[in-house]
């Protein structure tokens, strides 16, 4: 079954480096934060990680949710979208 996935942002404290997590109802996943990549590329790692922990195939599509360090991600059909879109394992 699809969930939808939320990623956030967790800034450095004093014993940790940044972070980013990916939850939905089934669990989640933390990464530390890609200083090589993007904001919406570090987002979209962390949603494709949890995306592979539970084995959901298919295309995702998300974006940052407003006044937030949150992004949304939700299963779509397999039509091609814009924006931050990716896929896992077809």
């Amino acid at each position: 079954m699809y969930q939808a996935i939320v990623t956030r942002y967790h800034p450095a404290t004093n014993v940790k480096g940044s972070r980013v997590s990916a939850r939905a109802e089934a669990g989640k996943v933390i990464l530390s934060w890609d200083h090589g990549l993007n904001q919406a590329e570090n987002h979209c790692r962390a949603a494709q990680a949890l995306a592979t922990k539970f084995d959901w195939k298919g295309m995702y599509h998300g974006g940052a949710i407003p006044g937030s360090r949150d992004y949304a991600w939700v299963a779509v059909s397999k039509r091609p979208c814009r924006g931050d879109t990716y896929f896992v394992g077809e």
